[in-house]
């Protein structure tokens, strides 16, 4: 048995972080993505317990109060945040628990547990990171340069991260990401 890793795994909005985290789950038997809480009403499609754990306020600030949460942030009057129990349950039983988060939360996730391993997922440049977006047709041209303008200070963490992968060709950075994984649950 492989020794429970802490991988957390962020990047500007656009640059991939989904399709990665799901090819490196389909390739490392091990992995386990950590469910996230929020106080926001669930969107249709979304399930209890694996999109999401949905609670109220008043139940995820009391959680804060007692340190429940590895990480937590508010966007958009929500909360959100990393439950530590499951994170603390998994990395137990020897799983490489994957937390696909903000940069404000890694940063607070590496304050509290040294150990994690920050891997920074960048896009090939910025002009790509726009097409990107736009290509989702999803976005208005508000959202779309807001999310620019935070890439913008997201990128300016990189250096912060133990690594850095550039997502420009998918399948060789889902192989240096799956190697990265590997080699770290290896080591131990």
């Amino acid at each position: 048995m492989r020794t429970g890793n802490l991988f957390v795994i962020s990047g500007p909005s656009g640059a991939g972080k989904g399709t990665l985290v799901a090819r490196l789950v389909e390739e490392v038997p091990d992995a386990w993505v950590s469910v996230s809480a929020t106080t926001r009403r669930p969107r249709p499609g979304e399930v209890e317990g694996v999109s999401y754990y949905f609670l109220p306020k008043e139940e995820f600030l009391a959680l804060t109060d007692e340190g429940g949460f590895l990480e937590w942030a508010t966007y958009s009057d929500n909360c959100y945040g990393t439950p530590l129990s499951s994170v603390q349950r998994e990395m137990g039983a020897g799983k490489q628990v994957i937390l696909e988060i903000e940069v404000q939360g890694a940063l607070q996730v590496k304050e509290k547990m040294p150990e994690a391993h920050l891997v920074f997922i960048e896009p090939p440049s910025l002009e790509e990171l726009e097409r990107r977006l736009r290509g989702r047709g999803t976005e208005t041209d508000d959202v779309v340069k807001k999310r620019m303008d935070t890439a913008l200070v997201e990128l300016s963490h990189k250096m912060e991260y133990d690594i850095r992968l550039v997502n420009d060709d998918l399948d060789e950075a889902v192989a240096e990401l799956v190697a990265y994984v590997n080699d770290t649950a290896e080591q131990k």
